[in-house]
């Protein structure tokens, strides 16, 4: 059973990381928490780390955190944990929390060095790229592309 006031734990939390080690993590305030609410968030990226405390929080114009800018992150083959809880001088406030595998919510970059040697012969052109860089170097075999060509 959740202590606290139905509606008051936050909604519509995502997570995303790009360039390579940078992770923004967003939510919406609970619909029926009291208008002093502050939410908190705390994180571990295995089991072993201890849980963290977001660092540089993302607020609304009401000065309210609903949302959390993480540097240097590593993808660990483990899911991340997620909690988010918050406070009220009214009443109690439910707890958020979500496992996730960080490598499902990486945005790669784009392949590297993209060279392209084209010939007259019907070999036609040659197309050879670097894979994205990311910080799990694991199971870059993974990676799937997509080549669209336009002809002008």
């Amino acid at each position: 059973v959740f202590a606290g006031m139905n509606g008051s734990a936050i909604e519509n939390f995502s997570c995303m990381i790009y360039n390579v080690s940078f992770m923004n993590c967003t939510w919406r305030a609970g619909r029926d928490a009291p208008g002093d609410t502050q939410y908190f968030l705390y994180w571990k990226n295995s089991r072993y780390d201890d849980a963290m405390e977001c660092e540089l929080y993302i607020k609304d114009e009401n000065g309210r955190n609903t949302g959390c800018r993480f540097q240097n992150v590593k993808i660990e083959i483990e899911k991340a944990y997620f909690l988010v809880n918050g406070s009220s001088k009214d009443s109690l406030i439910q707890f958020y929390d979500e496992y996730i595998q960080l490598y499902k919510i990486e945005i790669l970059t784009p392949p590297l060095n993209v060279t392209v040697n084209c010939t007259r012969d019907p070999a036609g052109c040659i197309i050879t790229w670097q894979p994205p860089l990311t910080s799990h170097v694991e199971n870059i075999n993974c990676v799937e592309y997509e080549i669209s060509i336009q002809k002008k």
